[in-house]
Formats: C-alpha cells, structure tokens, sequence
C-alpha cells in the first residue's frame, strides 16, 4: 500500500478523533453544567452523558492504537499485554454499544405511538427496561471478556509484529481472528435490538406524518415539523449504525486477506465514524444541545469581530463620538 493512501486515512481518522472529541466533550459538559444548576438530570441526558464519555475513551483507545501500530511496528508484545489491550478495547466497546442501544430503546418508548397494551405497559417502566438492559450488557460484557481470552493454545508467547512470514505471525492472525470474531458476535446483540427499535420507531413516525399530513393542519404545523426533524436524525442514526456494524464484518473478512491494508485501514475509519459523527446528530436532534451550540457558536463569532480592527475602530470613534439627542 502506497503512503498517500496511508497518510490520506491517517488524515481521515485524525479529523474524525477531533470532530467525535470536540461533539462528545461538548455533550458532556453541557448536560454536567445543567446538573450542576438544577440539582437534577433527566433519564435522557444521564443516558448521553454516559454515552459521550464512554466514546471519549473509545477514541482516544483508537487513537493510541493507530498512533503505536504506525510509530512502533516492531515492538515486541508479551501475551499478558494483548490480554490488556484486548479486554479495554472491548469493555470501552461493548459500553458504547450498549449506551447507543439504551438511547435508541429509550427514544422509540417515549416518541412512538402503537396502539398495543403490552406497548403501553412497557412504555410506562421504560425505567426498569434500560436498567434490565444495563444489567444484561454487564453480562454479556464479562461474557465477552471471558470468550475472547479462552483459546491460550492459539495466543502467542511472544511474537514480532513487522515480521510477516514467521511462525509467530501466524499464532498473531489466529488470535486476532478470534478475537474480531468474537467481539463482532457480541456487538451483533445490541445492534439487532437498536436494528429494531430504529425501524419501529422510523415506521411510528412516518405514520404519524402520513396522519397529520391529510389533517386540516398541513405540513407546515410545528409538530409535523418537529416529527420530520426526528424522522431524519433517526435515518441518519440507522444508516450510521448499519455502516459501523458493516465495517466490522468486513474486518473479520479482512484479516482472512492477503492483500488486506488498505481494506483495513478503511474499515477503521468507517467504525470510527459511528461514534465520531452521531454525536454531531444528537447535538441537532436534542433542542437544549442545539441551543448551547448556538450560543457557542455566537460567542466565537463576536470573539472574533472583538478581535477585528474595523469594528475596534468604529467602536472607539462611537465611543467618542458625541450623543445624539
């Protein structure tokens, strides 16, 4: 593989760390300043403080690990470390997943609308189904962590990683098989559920526009164009969500190739796009996030005109200027 198209997934990755930090961080604080004021969190904002920082850990695992792997190739890794490096990979994965999972579960019980009474009875303990929810992930997260680190006789004692036609290699490509494999499994859980809960959830809500559009109100009430809004965020969430789940099944059959660098290095960038880019789309689906943001964004515009000789001189010529009855 030729160095541009390294350096130029080097660059991608590189923007997509900065984009996903800067909407991750930006969720977090807002909804921490929010507690600190009222004294009090809503179920939502617990849920997306959580996710946020749980993708603040997964990128910067991302980026230590892209950053060695291209600075370091040939450093010698004992089996203990891949134990290490392999169980907090998955635990900060698994718990973004989850979370993801959590936020879809939650959105779909309290946005959608089906006339079913066991709809309704869950709808009003949709407290007690994310808690369940967490719990089960926790399970499966200890299940994971147990499965990818069963088969001793195929992880390597010792081996090198810029030498790729010796023996250790190949005990290298069994186990990281093994554990793409399995971790790929683990996250097919959480994203048939959120699979689900996206589409019902898109199929309420286009129902409910359908409805609302041969209404008397028309296309134009505020509550059509708050659904229309929500509809296109939950699109843009699925389609975001099918590609993250897409890379990694790609991954797996990627380490089966020979010729496999620049596949893997673009199903790195398209995982890295799910928890870089959906913070982007919760901050515009949520109003007090998009609100925020717009103060944000208002206050480095007049920052910015602070900074601007012009307005500092027509400032300074109004302030002497005399007043005008």
């Amino acid at each position: 593989m030729s160095g541009v198209l390294k350096n130029t997934f080097t660059v991608i990755l590189s923007v997509e760390f900065l984009i996903g930090n800067f909407g991750n961080v930006f969720i977090a604080v807002v909804n921490i300043i929010d507690l600190v004021k009222r004294r009090k969190i809503s179920s939502m904002d617990q849920i997306l403080t959580a996710l946020a920082i749980s993708r603040i850990v997964l990128l910067w695992l991302v980026l230590l690990n892209w950053y060695l792997s291209m600075l370091y190739p040939g450093e010698w890794i004992n089996e203990r470390m891949v134990r290490i490096i392999h169980s907090i990979w998955t635990a900060s994965h698994q718990f973004s997943l989850w979370l993801a999972t959590s936020l879809s579960i939650f959105c779909f019980f309290k946005i959608a609308n089906f006339s079913n009474t066991l709809f309704f009875y869950i709808k009003l303990r949709v407290k007690k189904v994310l808690r369940v929810t967490l719990f089960v992930s926790l399970f499966l997260l200890c299940l994971n962590i147990i499965v990818i680190n069963l088969p001793e006789n195929i992880l390597m004692t010792e081996y090198k990683v810029n030498k790729p036609y010796n023996l250790s290699l190949n005990n290298l490509q069994h186990s990281s098989l093994w554990f793409l494999f399995a971790n790929t499994m683990f996250a097919f859980i959480p994203f048939a559920v959120s699979l689900v809960t996206f589409l019902l959830l898109i199929f309420s809500l286009w129902k409910h526009l359908r409805k609302m559009q041969h209404s008397d109100q028309g296309c134009r009430d505020a509550s059509t164009t708050a659904h229309i809004r929500t509809l296109q965020i939950m699109i843009a969430s699925l389609l975001l969500y099918v590609l993250f789940f897409l890379s990694l099944v790609a991954n797996v059959w990627g380490s089966l190739l020979l010729e496999k660098g620049m596949l893997l290095l673009f199903t790195q960038s398209s995982r890295v796009a799910f928890p870089s880019v959906h913070p982007c789309i919760l901050i515009l689906g949520n109003t007090k996030l998009r609100k925020a943001s717009l103060c944000v964004l208002v206050w480095l515009r007049c920052r910015h005109e602070d900074r601007d000789p012009e307005v500092q001189r027509t400032r300074a010529y109004l302030c002497r200027s005399p007043c005008i009855p």
